[in-house]
């Protein structure tokens, strides 16, 4: 809740939290956009150019104003209308137009993928490292609980794999192992 409001959100508790979510991934929710929108506003004034060129042209509406003005030039000059000359016969003037803007586009497409390829980059960072922290995590826990089930004296036909299942995974062996794999 906000405060400028009197009215309770039916979707959320007192705690202003979602139905359906946690206030901790309520709260991890809210970093990660509040995080978003700090990146977003440190963007240079180029990228966010080619944001909004690379927006546009991934529209309908991009697809609405070149059939209109593509269709126009064509009708105008394939099939004259009264008091429009020809000015473009050949259509060689559009073509050339087209391929210029192509280029264009294709360029802001591309800045707009780098900047999401290194985007993509830092989530998966951050994915393998909570899942390298997961791990480590649960592998104590294990521990734990494994020290806790011997002083209990209860024992598993397990025993034999929680020796092995106790001990810290080395992210680099795993890698080394997948490279050595894969040739």
């Amino acid at each position: 809740m906000d405060g400028k409001t009197d009215t309770i959100d039916v979707n959320e508790d007192e705690k202003g939290v979602s139905a359906g979510l946690n206030s901790v991934l309520q709260r991890n929710i809210e970093a990660l956009v509040e995080r978003r929108k700090k990146e977003e506003a440190e963007y240079t004034g180029e990228e966010r150019l080619a944001n909004v060129i690379s927006r546009f042209a991934g529209s309908m509406m991009f697809v609405y104003v070149h059939l209109a003005i593509f269709g126009g030039w064509i009708l105008a000059n394939v099939w004259p209308f009264p008091g429009i000359p020809r000015f473009d016969p050949s259509l060689v003037i559009l073509a050339s137009a087209a391929s210029v803007e192509a280029i264009f586009l294709s360029t802001f497409v591309l800045i707009n993928q780098n900047r999401m390829a290194a985007d993509d980059v830092k989530r998966a960072d951050l994915d393998v490292q909570i899942s390298l922290l997961t791990e480590h995590e649960l592998t104590r826990l294990l521990a734990l609980v494994s020290d806790i089930a011997e002083k209990l004296h209860v024992h598993s036909e397990v025993d034999s794999e929680l020796d092995e299942l106790k001990q810290d995974v080395a992210p680099e062996a795993v890698l080394d192992r997948l490279e050595d794999a894969e040739t």
